[in-house]
C-alpha cells in the first residue's frame, strides 16, 4: 500500500515537473517574440541616423515584423494543429534565429525591413503554438488561468525588458547587437523545446488553408501600408481582399478561421478588446520613445530607464491577474484595466511644450497598470469563449487580433504624431492621441459588459 502511494506521488511529481518545463519553455518562445516588438523601438533614432532611414522606413522596421506576424498567426496556429505544434514551434525558432542574424548584418534600411519580415514569419510559426500547448497542458479552468497569467506576465516582462535591454545594447555596441543577442537564446530554446514538448504528430484529415492565409496577409499588409503612406490604392486593395477572405473561409473544407467561432459573443468581444489594448499600447510605446528622445532630448539608455516605470506594473500585475481571472472571471479585471488605461490616456492632455518627464510619468504609469490588468484577463476570456479541440486556431485568432491591431496602432499613432521636429506640433498630436485612446478604451468597457460573462464558469 505504501509502495503504491509512493509510486503515485512520484508519478504526480514527475508530471508536475514536466508541465512546468513545458510552461516555461513556451513562455521563453513567447518572450523572444514579444521582446522583438519593443526592443527595436528604443534603437529607432540610432538606426535612422546610421542607415539614413525616414520615419516611414522606421515605422516599417517595426511593422515589417508585426504585420507579417499578425497576418500569418492564423496560418501558424492551423499548421500547428495539422502537423503538430512541436515541429512547427521548432521551425519557428530556427527561422527566427536566422532572420535575427540577417537583421544584425543588414547594410541598409530596405534589407533590415526584409529580414524583419522573415523574423515575423518565424514568430508566426512560434507564437500560436506556445498558447496552444499551454492550454492543452493545463485543461482545467483555474489552473489554465494561472498558467496563462504566468504566460502573460512573461509577455509583459518582455515588453518591459525590451526598451531597457535595447538601450543598454545600443549604448554598449550599437543597434546591431539588439538583433544579434537573439541568436544564442533561440538555439537554447529550440533544443529545450524539442525535448519537453510532447510530439502530437500529424492530424489525419486536416489541411492548411493556404488561400485564406494569403488573403489575410494581403488585406492586413494593405491596411497598414495605407495608414503609413496615406495610400488610397492600398485601401482599395484591402477591401476586396477582406471580402474574398470571408468568402473563402465560408467555403473551405478546413478553414483557417472557422466562422462558427464568431458566433461566441464572448470570444469576439474578448478579441476586439485585446486588439484595442495593443492598438493603444503598442502605438504609445512608439510615440513615447520618440517623445522622450526627440522632444525631451534623452539618450536611448536614458529614455529606456524612464520608460521602465510603465512596464514594471505590466510585468508584475499579469500573473496576479491570471489568478484573479481564474477565481472571479475575467470581466471585473478587464473593466478595471480599461478604466485605468482610459484615465492614463487623458493625462496626455496635461503635456505641454514646456512640461517634462514628471508630467509624462503618471499617464505612462497608469497605462502600464491598465495593460497589466488586461493582458491575462483578455486571453482567459477569449480561450473561455470557445469549445475545446481548436487550441491552435483559437490562440492564433487571439494573437492575430492583438498583433494586427498593434501593427495598425503603430502605423496610425506614428502617422498622427508625425516627425518630432517641432515640439509644439508634436505635443498637439499627443493631445489628439490621448482623446483617441481614452475614447477607444471607454468603448471597450461597454463591450466588456455586453460580451464577457460575469464569471469564468
Amino acid at each position: 500500500m505504501e509502495a503504491t502511494t509512493e509510486k503515485t506521488e512520484t508519478t504526480g511529481n514527475t508530471r508536475a515537473r514536466s508541465r512546468t518545463a513545458v510552461l516555461l519553455t513556451m513562455c521563453a518562445g513567447m518572450f523572444l517574440v514579444q521582446l522583438d516588438v519593443t526592443v527595436v523601438n528604443i534603437a529607432l533614432p540610432t538606426i535612422g541616423r546610421d542607415l539614413g532611414a525616414s520615419l516611414p522606413a522606421l515605422q516599417w522596421i517595426v511593422d515589417g515584423y508585426t504585420v507579417v506576424l499578425a497576418a500569418l498567426l492564423l496560418a501558424g496556429g492551423a499548421i500547428g494543429d495539422v502537423l503538430g505544434h512541436r515541429s512547427v514551434v521548432a521551425c519557428g525558432f530556427a527561422l527566427f534565429g536566422l532572420a535575427s542574424t540577417g537583421c544584425a548584418l543588414a547594410p541598409a534600411s530596405a534589407a533590415l525591413i526584409g529580414f524583419r519580415v522573415l523574423q515575423g514569419l518565424g514568430a508566426a510559426l512560434l507564437l500560436p503554438g506556445t498558447l496552444a500547448v499551454i492550454t492543452a497542458t493545463f485543461p482545467q479552468r483555474r489552473e489554465q488561468a494561472r498558467a496563462l497569467g504566468v504566460w502573460a506576465g512573461l509577455s509583459a516582462l518582455a515588453l518591459s525588458a525590451g526598451p531597457l535591454l535595447g538601450g543598454l545594447l545600443v549604448a554598449v555596441n550599437g543597434w546591431r547587437l539588439v538583433f544579434a543577442v537573439n541568436v544564442p537564446l533561440v538555439v537554447v530554446a529550440m533544443v529545450v523545446a524539442l525535448r519537453v514538448i510532447p510530439d502530437s504528430g500529424r492530424v489525419p484529415g486536416r489541411r492548411v488553408d493556404i488561400a485564406g492565409a494569403a488573403l489575410a496577409a494581403v488585406a492586413l499588409a494593405a491596411i497598414v501600408y495605407g495608414v503609413i503612406d496615406a495610400s488610397v490604392i492600398a485601401f482599395v486593395v484591402a477591401v476586396p481582399a477582406l471580402v474574398a477572405f470571408v468568402l473563402v473561409e465560408r467555403r473551405a473544407a478546413d478553414p483557417m478561421l472557422p466562422l462558427s467561432l464568431l458566433r461566441s459573443r464572448q470570444f469576439v468581444g474578448a478579441n476586439l478588446i485585446a486588439g484595442a489594448m495593443n492598438f493603444v499600447g503598442l502605438g504609445m510605446i512608439l510615440v513615447n520613445t520618440l517623445y522622450l528622445q526627440s522632444v525631451l532630448g534623452y539618450s536611448p539608455l536614458e529614455a529606456a530607464l524612464r520608460l521602465l516605470p510603465g512596464f514594471v506594473p505590466l510585468a508584475v500585475l499579469a500573473p496576479v491577474t491570471g489568478r484573479l481571472a481564474g477565481r472571479f472571471g475575467p470581466r471585473p479585471v478587464m473593466i478595471a484595466g480599461l478604466a485605468a488605461g482610459a484615465l492614463a490616456m487623458l493625462n496626455l492632455l496635461r503635456i505641454g511644450p514646456a512640461t517634462g518627464y514628471p508630467t509624462f510619468l503618471p499617464g505612462w504609469l497608469g497605462l502600464g497598470i491598465g495593460m497589466g490588468l488586461l493582458t491575462a484577463a483578455v486571453v482567459a476570456a477569449a480561450v473561455g469563449g470557445v469549445p475545446a479541440g481548436r487550441g491552435g486556431v483559437a490562440s492564433g485568432i487571439n494573437n492575430t487580433a492583438r498583433q494586427a491591431f498593434g501593427a495598425i496602432g503603430i502605423a496610425l499613432f506614428g502617422a498622427i504624431a508625425g516627425q518630432p521636429g517641432e515640439a509644439a506640433a508634436f505635443v498637439s498630436s499627443l493631445h489628439v492621441l490621448g482623446l483617441v485612446g481614452a475614447g477607444l478604451w471607454l468603448a471597450a468597457i461597454g463591450l466588456t459588459v455586453f460580451s464577457v460573462r460575469r464569471t469564468g464558469k
